[in-house]
């Protein structure tokens, strides 16, 4: 069978994680990791976590699920034949945290099956917390191509120490916190760029309160050699 063109790379539905630690000592700082110099997709690119979703994400049971408001988002501007579940790109978020970071967000309960980070610590994952933040399409041309939520995440919600990674996998190297004040220095993906300046308007909208939603929500639709950009209200 003769490799896929381009034009034929499938877009694949996936949600990243942008965790926000807005007290550390350096200053506000996000959860950040290098992909490997063999990955076949942005590699050794220093990215948030975050990954496709399963067929299984579907079917998840999460001990509470998505804020109403961010869910319609979610639900937003389908793209064609794709399925757009709020409920899957949650919980596609949330396992992909656990599986490549060890963090866990939750209250004592029931796991979904197959969740063993969280099987193991009792914990029944919580998406209420989960802001959307930002929404890209991989433009054609590239060796991997996703529509791609990124949900924004405060470390207050977090199980545990935020600094212990020992339950992660390998596909992220050198985890650590990343003041904003530095993480534009790394190796950076464009697309992250311009989510953390995204990012550090929240950051100043809520001061020193809660975060809060944006008014809408940037989208980089690039799915096809039309690109356009539009706000998600």
């Amino acid at each position: 069978m003769s490799a896929e063109t381009p034009a034929e790379i499938p877009i694949r539905d996936a949600a990243t994680v942008v965790v926000l630690d807005r007290h550390a000592a350096a200053g506000p700082s996000v959860l950040m990791g290098q992909r490997g110099a063999a990955a076949v997709f942005m590699p050794s690119k220093y990215v948030f976590p975050g990954g496709a979703v399963d067929a299984a994400d579907a079917a998840a049971r999460l001990g509470a699920g998505l804020a109403p408001e961010t869910a319609a988002r979610l639900a937003a501007e389908p793209r064609p034949g794709a399925a757009s579940d709020p409920h899957a790109l949650a919980a596609a978020a949330l396992r992909e945290l656990a599986e490549e970071t060890g963090l866990l967000t939750g209250h004592p309960g029931a796991a979904p099956e197959g969740w063993d980070h969280y099987a193991g610590a009792g914990l029944a994952p919580d998406a209420s917390a989960l802001i959307y933040l930002f929404r890209a399409i991989t433009p054609p041309g590239r060796p991997r191509r996703f529509d791609a939520r990124f949900l924004l995440l405060d470390a207050e919600h977090l199980h545990g120490d935020r600094h212990d990674f020992a339950g992660a996998c390998d596909e992220l190297s050198h985890l650590h916190w990343v003041p904003l004040a530095e993480a534009r220095a790394l190796d950076l993906p464009f697309i992250t760029e311009v989510v953390l300046a995204e990012l550090a308007g929240i950051i100043a909208r809520a001061g020193g309160g809660p975060l809060r939603a944006p008014e809408s929500v940037p989208f980089f639709d690039n799915r096809d050699a039309n690109p356009r950009f539009m706000r998600i209200g």
